[in-house]
């Protein structure tokens, strides 16, 4: 394959890839989006594989099969319900191979610096080889730098990854957990691999950038770990921000153009997602990010009264004589894997003649965008799923609100206790439907740790159980 064949293949990926990026802000061209994808990937390994400097074609063909084939078999059996997990282990898998590149890169550079001085016979030499025999000393300092971002970048984000994923696996802990230091701790590693980095630069040995990659891997397993379970939606996207700008870094290193472009969408495209979340959530992005800073001011305010429980009749009762419902998906709802019982639910009501609609927040979940993927999943119609900012000032006049597995995105503490954890935090407001029915498995205060008013309302009754044992125990009363 000529340069300008590959050009232009690298072109249409570009073009696939951003055309993939704004579909997916909607559910009705999400499908179409990810075909897009697709295809643009398809163009961007071919063109790499069979363009010009490559060689080795058995070993890499035989290694582009055996991934394919591995990723083949982790979507089988991934349910959708897991895909929080999945994506933050594939985020460390990107992180893995810019350091992996990186560390290539340099031995690379080696290799070609000692046949120089020795005299050698450089015109043999092809690929990214031949491209470093070319490069004049500042060209090379410049090509150091872009390794030693990557190298970073990448140790920050497999570790990171790898500690995330474990926390939405449910492996680790969810409560937040740094070593003593904290801070000062992360801020002397993070000064310690500026200085290897500009050793590395000078001319140090490679025994520099395994170094940073020693030390930037435990950055990112310090950093994750001190990270609460309720930030889980930004970590996500913000690793996914990490993994593009590594992989950016090792785009310039490669001095391939495609891998640029796609890592800088990435990275971009994560980095606006995790201000969202925080805008969302309320929080602070650098603290989030660094995990730990701020925190309560005082006492949190103490909760009065008491849970009251219900069963199957008296929630089917209410769901007979409402006319507008709307149903609140959370994390508990995937765990139970109850979607499929929630649409069976919603399309009996809606065959009664019932509004029926869904409220999701924007970090319902462990991943942004879950609630809608599961819904999807099930079938649930698009028109009837609705964001917060949509559907929060309808809950007055709402019926029966019933909430599946949810805690901090419908906890009134966000409004009403300057101290909590979550203070200033946009909520659902489903407290103030007529009725609530809380879908819980018991009385804890869930994967936060942050206790729910809403819980011990007047006008809320506990459907204790699993999520979709319960819906499909209520399912039986509604004909």
């Amino acid at each position: 394959m000529s340069i300008g064949l590959q050009s232009a293949a690298y072109i249409a990926a570009a073009v696939l890839f951003i055309l993939s990026l704004g579909g997916l802000s909607g559910q009705e061209s999400a499908k179409r989006a990810i075909w897009y994808g697709i295809v643009g990937m398809a163009f961007a390994v071919v063109a790499t594989i069979f363009g010009p400097g490559m060689g080795n074609y058995f070993v890499v063909i035989l290694m582009v099969a055996l991934g394919a084939i591995a990723g083949t078999i982790v979507a089988k059996r991934v349910e959708m319900t897991e895909m929080p997990q999945l994506v933050a282990a594939l985020h460390s898998f990107v992180g893995l191979a810019a350091v992996f590149i990186g560390l290539n890169a340099d031995l690379e550079l080696g290799a070609v610096t000692a046949l120089k001085e020795a005299g050698g016979d450089l015109s043999a030499l092809a690929g990214f080889a031949a491209t470093l025999a070319k490069k004049t000393s500042v060209e090379i300092g410049i090509l150091k730098t872009e390794v030693f971002l990557g190298i970073f970048i990448g140790a920050v984000t497999f570790t990171g990854s790898v500690v995330a994923f474990g926390k939405l696996a449910g492996k680790v802990d969810g409560k937040p957990k740094q070593l003593p230091g904290g801070h000062m701790l992360n801020a002397a590693s993070l000064a310690l691999c500026v200085l290897l980095g500009i050793m590395y630069i000078a001319g140090a040995g490679i025994w520099t950038m395994v170094l940073v990659t020693l030390i930037a891997g435990f950055i990112g397993y310090h950093l994750i770990m001190g990270i609460g379970g309720a930030d889980m939606p930004v970590v996500v996207s913000m690793l996914n921000s990490y993994s593009g700008w590594a992989a950016a870094a090792i785009g310039f290193t490669l001095g391939n153009d495609l891998l640029i472009v796609t890592g800088a969408l990435v990275g971009s495209s994560g980095a606006i997602l995790s201000y969202i979340m925080c805008k969302a959530m309320n929080r602070a992005f650098v603290s989030v990010i660094l995990g730990g800073f701020g925190g309560t001011s005082g006492p949190q305010m103490a909760v009065e009264g008491e849970m009251i429980a219900t069963d199957a009749d008296s929630v089917a009762a209410a769901l007979d004589d409402a006319d507008e419902i709307i149903i609140i998906p959370g994390y508990g709802m995937a765990v139970a894997q109850a979607q499929q019982s929630v649409s069976e639910l919603t399309k009996r009501l809606r065959a009664k003649g019932k509004t029926v609609r869904f409220a999701i927040h924007p970090v319902a979940g462990r991943l942004p965008g879950h609630m809608n993927v599961l819904l999807a999943e099930a079938r649930v119609p698009y028109d009837i799923v609705m964001e917060m900012d949509e559907i929060n000032e309808d809950f007055p006049n709402t019926d029966v609100a019933i909430v599946i597995g949810s805690n901090d995105i419908v906890n009134p503490a966000a409004q009403d206790d300057p101290n909590s954890p979550i203070a200033g935090m946009p909520v659902l407001e489903c407290w103030k439907a007529k009725q609530v029915f809380v879908s819980k498995r018991g009385q804890g205060t869930g994967y936060s740790g942050i206790e729910n008013p809403l819980f011990f309302k007047d006008n809320t009754r506990m459907f204790y159980g699993d999520a979709k044992k319960s819906l499909d125990d209520l399912l039986t009363r509604i004909a």
